[in-house]
């Protein structure tokens, strides 16, 4: 399984990348940069690349999970409740791929300010 750094302005996590297409197309495009956006408990940043929906793409996520979202290519790093969950898991504003999930520091995500940089690279 391949293992990604994600860097939120001075915080550092480590992902692990599920065995997906979605997953091997971001990889391939790494180093990815941007600027952290929230929506909830949802940070993400727009990629250069293109990605149809998955067959098993879905809004409902875990905590920790990393998702792309084909309407607006988005990388989407989940840590809880967004605007349109139900209950207190995270929920996309409509599917996304889920690629991958956070396996270390997970709990820095909520000290990540709007507009901090976002670097994402292989290990």
């Amino acid at each position: 399984m391949k293992t990604i750094k994600i860097t939120l302005g001075s915080h550092e996590c480590l992902a692990e990348l599920y065995p997906t297409l979605t997953a091997e197309a971001l990889y391939n495009r790494l180093p990815l940069e941007g600027k952290c956006t929230f929506w909830g408990k949802e940070v993400y940043f727009m990629v250069p690349l293109q990605l149809a929906q998955d067959a098993d793409a879905r809004e409902v996520v875990e905590v920790g999970e990393l998702g792309f979202w084909p309407v607006g290519s988005a990388f989407c790093i989940f840590y809880g409740p967004t605007p349109v969950s139900t209950d207190q898991r995270p929920r996309a504003y409509s599917a996304v791929n889920v690629f991958g999930r956070i396996i270390q520091n997970l709990e820095v995500l909520p000290q990540i300010l709007p507009g901090e940089a976002i670097r994402v690279e292989a290990l």
